[in-house]
């Protein structure tokens, strides 16, 4: 079994759940983020949040996949200051909601005031909450964004435990490591880091805080990211404790410390009836026939064997 804790499902087909699950995913976790198209106000805002803690979790348990989510204000639309304070009022009442295990995905896009004012906010929030942390590190001058993500966590009196520094790469872990943050890796194509990259980075490094997750989005993405990613691991020789620790343990230690994420949500899963519907929505098309299923007791905890 897997976990998926950064994957932008919202921007995926119900193919992609059905093909994670296929492939031993039991659980994503779904970051708020920027949707390629710039919000302009602050009821967009409110229906996309309300549809992370919504619609998602109904769709991704339609394939036996438990979804949970973080709440935030992202980096990039921190910038446009009118729309960053009505998000902000939003927030508070967001994360307390059942399924969010985090406050994510902030930090700094282009290393901005706005940025950094807003980041400062949401990570007193997450203090006062006593919630985990999604950092998003920059795209751009990435090592000098990820040692000042990491230090302003520490000025806020964030322990690094409690915080997951995402989009690593070669230049960054390393300090991530050291400083005792989580080091979460991000499996996407062409950019952030290849499978191939990271089974060396998992050979260097061991596995005991490192997180291997998708960031599957809008864009040219692998939703299986994190499966072919253990298995290549697995076929190079990595322990397979150490596959399972990048890419299930690891995550399920971290988000589990918002009280919201436990290993029995997927253990003792709630069974498969596709008739059901959401606001009078259902996911079938075209007549296609439901899946009905019972999953009780079908899993256990042989089943956290990577095969």
């Amino acid at each position: 079994m897997f976990i998926d804790p950064h994957a932008h499902m919202v921007s995926r087909t119900t193919d992609d759940y059905e093909a994670m699950a296929a492939a031993g995913v039991v659980a994503v976790i779904e970051p708020a983020f920027w949707l390629g198209q710039p919000r302009t106000n602050v009821g967009a805002y409110l229906d996309y949040l309300s549809t992370l803690v919504g619609f998602e979790r109904f769709r991704a348990g339609q394939f036996g996949i438990r979804h949970y989510c973080t709440i935030g204000l992202n980096s990039k639309e921190a910038n446009n200051e009118a729309l960053a304070e009505g998000v902000m009022e939003l927030i508070p009442r967001f994360a307390l909601k059942e399924g969010v295990v985090a406050i994510g995905e902030i930090g700094y896009d282009e290393q901005t005031a706005l940025e950094d004012k807003y980041f400062r906010l949401q990570l007193d929030l997450a203090k006062e909450l006593d919630l985990p942390v999604m950092i998003h590190t920059p795209h751009r001058d990435k090592k000098r964004g990820t040692s000042r993500s990491m230090d302003v966590c520490i000025e806020h009196g964030l322990a690094p435990s409690k915080v997951v520094i995402d989009h690593n790469n070669e230049e960054t872990v390393r300090e991530c490591l050291d400083r005792g943050f989580w080091a979460a890796f991000s499996i996407y194509p062409s950019t952030k880091m290849g499978n191939e990259r990271m089974v060396e980075i998992l050979r260097q490094y061991g596995a005991r805080q490192i997180i291997v997750d998708s960031a599957c989005d809008w864009g040219i993405s692998e939703p299986l990211g994190v499966a072919k990613t253990a298995r290549l691991a697995l076929q190079r020789g990595i322990p397979e404790e150490q596959v399972r620790l990048a890419c299930y343990q690891n995550a399920l230690d971290a988000y589990g410390q918002s009280g919201q994420m436990k290993e029995a949500d997927w253990l003792n899963p709630v069974d498969i009836d596709q008739r059901a519907l959401y606001e009078g929505n259902s996911i079938l098309r075209g007549g296609r026939e439901p899946r009905v299923e019972k999953l009780a007791n079908r899993r256990s905890m042989d089943d956290l064997i990577i095969k």
